[in-house]
Order: structure tokens, then C-alpha cells, then sequence
């Protein structure tokens, strides 16, 4: 599986000098693989550590944080010579171990020159780590366009990247998002999918993705409880089940903000939720939307309240199995699909483009669903509709109000962009909105 990331960390390779990379994302999106594998690939070296799966190489940086002392304990532990002007060394699951999260800075200051990267899934819940002297970089579920690139059809991937608006591109394109809705971007899901040995049936393909889900949902759940202490971790485990239910509320209208209310027994505002929902957020696992209701105007963070947000799911795929959605609903359900799949999936493929949180609009009974901030600074209104209608009364609304440079759309059907300020694109194209904006 090829990874949009493993280009910023060859853009890294080639610099002169370099800070370490700290590579962050929720557990098993795929760090290790695209550090080991992908990255390594271009090294003539690669030495890897993996604290949770060796918690005693937390020794090799017991007596001494400075990186020759460190890289001599790695050669004697590992029975190896360490190339240090050619080989990738890599930190697995780093939050292991505090020590060797410290030691990044004096990698930093002392060794620019060498290839050092930690990665880990728990980095957002660290105690501390070393501002300014490393590159932070965060790795997602994969991307539509990545899906696409694992289903192994060039002219399709293709046809995506040069923006095809063609009926039979679309129909194409269309029927893998579907796919996509259904088997999401977790690697080992996606893998379940594509690889599965023989010719299986849809009925054994769906299996072993749903099998692979499931296994996921309860990796995470024990994970509450490994981080966090045992009341923390029923609130984390009840928050992480209620956003999909809340989410699935809104079938044919925008998603709502999230209601702190009946989450928890006897638990009604924010502050009480507010440990659990960011326990969630610092581990990837969820992803916020910030509703403004007023003129939208640059910076948007001003705008917004700490406490009135939507809440949308790290993984389409793993939503959706929450919900006990099967392959069949998702097939059937085709160009009308429930609004708020559609707005989660969009959200995910800003996130794992940009970073969050993203913003919205509301007033009175209109609501755009996303606002983007161009190149040029400008704000634009992005309506987001499941299915083939592209009449938008809350984007008619917006425009009178506000008069936007530009307008976009994102539909269940091919799209146009006769306009140039107001474009209609298919929803698989949500990831090109920074390069149409």
C-alpha cells in the first residue's frame, strides 16, 4: 500500500540537515509499515526499535541521553554497526518510552545529519516532548485517493487525479467510494478487501473485512483502559460509542452539534465530558468541526466556543461497523446515500490533508457544512450533498448574506465546473478542494 505521506519523508531525506521526525496517528494506521518498509526501502540500513513490543530496550537510554552513548548501547544490544551517514533508525511506539522521546532533542542538536524517526500512537497523551527540535507529521486511515491506488486501477487513478468528470468515470469512481464507505482506510481492512487469496465471494471478502473490524473496535477498547484509569476509561469507551449513534440522527440533514446529554448517566455538560472527548481527540480516534454563527471572517479559531462542535469518526469504514451497516445497505443506498457518511467522509479526507479541526456555518435554519480557507485567504462555502440534487437553499442563503469570491458543491453525481465560482464536483473529489479553491 502506498502512502501520500512517503513524500514529505523523502522531501526529509534530502535535506543536508534535518530535525527527527515524530510521526503521530491513531494505532494501527500504518506508521511502522510506512517507516519500515516504504521509507526504509531507500536506505541501504534500517534499525528498528519497539518499545512495546521490547519494553527493555527502554535500557538502552537509561544511563545516558546522548546519541553516540545510544547509538553504541543500540550496536552492542543488536549486535550490529550502525552506518551513520546512511542508515534509518527507527523509535516504534516511542510513548513507551519518556527517555527515549527526550533523547530526539539531542538527536536534533548533534546528530542533524543522521536519519532518526519515532513514531507512536499514543503521542498526543505524552507528558512532554521536545518542542521545536522535532518534525511533526500525523499519518490517517488511508485516503480515498489511497484506496484507489491499493485497488490496483491505473486508468481509474488516473481518471482521479486528472479531475474526470465523464459519466463513466464517474460511475466508476463512485462505485469504489462505495466500497470505500464500507471497508474504510484501516490498512489491515483494506488489505482483508483486496488481497484475499483465490476468488472469493463478496459474502467472504465482506467477512473478513467485518472480522478485521471488529478485532480493530476491540483493540481500541482495550486501549482505554491500558491508558487511562478505570473510570476515565468507561467515559472514553461511552463517548467512543456514542458519536456514531449521534452521527446516524441525521439522515438527510447536516450533522448537528454534539449533545453531552444521556452520553453518561447523570453526566450533562461539557465540562464533564470534556477529559474523555479530548482523550479521544489527542489519539486520533475522533475529529472536530467548530459551527460559526455569525459573518465568517479570518481567523476562524476566534470565532469559535470550546464547547460547540460536531464530533466526526477517525475511520468511514469502522463508523459505519458501529452501526452494523452492511455491504448490501451501503450498495443500495447508492446515490442517496445518508448525508452523514458522506459529511464524515469529508471531514476525514480534510483532516488527513490539513489537520483539525475544520469550521462550519449556521444561522437561523441554514447550515453550510464546511467553510475552507483558500490560498488567497478567502473563505469558501462547501455544501456537502449524498445525493444527485445540487440545489443548496442554505448556500443560496450564504451567498445573499456574504457575496463569497467562490462556492463549492460536493454531490453524489458527475459535477460540472462551467462555472469557476461555483463549482459542482463529485464527493470523491473532496480531497481536491485545496487545489480548486
Amino acid at each position: 500500500m502506498e502512502r501520500l505521506l512517503l513524500q514529505q519523508l523523502l522531501d526529509w531525506k534530502k535535506r543536508d540537515k534535518r530535525k527527527p521526525i515524530l510521526l503521530d496517528g491513531a494505532r494501527q494506521t500504518g506508521k511502522s509499515y510506512l517507516l519500515e518498509k516504504l521509507f526504509g526501502a531507500h536506505f541501504v540500513q534500517v534499525v528498528r526499535l519497539d518499545f512495546l513490543e521490547q519494553p527493555h530496550l527502554a535500557d538502552l537510554f537509561a544511563d545516558s541521553l546522548r546519541p553516540d552513548d545510544i547509538l553504541a548501547n543500540i550496536e552492542l544490544a543488536l549486535d550490529l554497526a550502525i552506518d551513520r551517514k546512511k542508515a534509518l533508525i527507527i523509535f516504534d511506539e516511542v510513548g513507551e518510552c519518556q527517555a527515549a522521546v527526550n533523547s530526539l532533542k539531542f538527536f536534533a542538536e548533534q546528530k542533524p545529519d543522521m536519519f532518526i524517526c519515532a513514531s507512536g500512537s499514543n503521542v498526543g497523551l505524552l507528558a512532554s516532548f521536545p518542542v521545536g527540535k522535532v518534525e511533526f507529521l500525523e499519518l490517517y486511515p488511508l485516503t480515498f485517493e489511497e484506496f484507489l491506488w491499493a485497488a490496483q486501477q491505473p486508468l481509474l487513478v488516473k481518471a482521479f487525479a486528472e479531475l474526470n468528470l465523464s459519466k463513466v468515470a464517474h460511475e466508476k469512481l463512485f462505485s469504489v467510494l462505495i466500497d470505500y464507505y464500507f471497508v474504510g482506510g484501516m490498512p489491515e481492512a483494506v488489505d482483508a478487501w483486496f488481497n484475499s487469496h483465490g476468488d472469493p465471494s463478496i459474502i467472504e471478502r465482506t467477512g473478513r473485512v467485518s472480522s478485521v473490524q471488529d478485532a480493530l473496535i476491540a483493540g481500541y477498547e482495550r486501549d482505554f483502559g491500558k491508558y487511562s484509569d478505570k473510570i476515565s476509561a468507561q467515559q472514553i469507551n461511552a463517548v467512543f460509542r456514542n458519536i456514531p449513534k449521534q452521527l446516524a440522527q441525521h439522515v438527510d440533514d447536516s450533522v448537528k452539534r454534539f449533545k453531552f446529554k444521556d452520553v453518561i448517566k447523570n453526566v450533562s455538560r461539557y465540562q464533564q465530558l470534556a477529559g474523555p472527548i479530548d482523550w479521544l481527540e489527542k489519539c486520533k480516534l475522533v475529529s472536530k468541526c467548530h459551527p460559526i454563527d455569525s459573518q465568517p471572517k479570518s481567523p476562524l479559531p476566534a470565532l469559535s466556543k470550546d464547547n460547540i462542535f460536531k464530533l466526526f469518526f477517525f475511520d468511514i469504514g469502522l463508523l459505519g461497523h458501529l452501526l452494523g451497516l452492511s455491504y448490501r445497505e451501503h450498495r443500495e443506498q447508492g446515490f442517496s446515500y445518508k448525508g452523514y457518511i458522506a459529511e464524515n467522509f469529508v471531514q476525514n479526507e480534510w483532516v488527513a490533508q490539513q489537520g483539525g479541526p475544520t469550521y462550519s456555518w449556521e444561522y437561523a435554519r441554514s447550515e453550510i457544512e464546511f467553510l475552507f480557507k483558500s490560498s488567497t485567504d478567502a473563505l469558501i462555502p462547501v455544501e456537502v450533498k449524498s445525493g444527485k440534487r445540487t440545489r443548496a437553499k442554505s448556500l443560496s442563503v450564504y451567498v445573499d448574506r456574504y457575496s463569497p469570491q467562490k462556492t463549492i458543491k460536493l454531490v453524489g453525481s458527475t459535477g460540472f465546473v462551467d462555472d469557476p465560482k461555483a463549482l459542482v464536483l463529485p464527493l470523491y473529489f473532496a480531497s481536491k478542494v485545496t487545489q480548486l479553491a
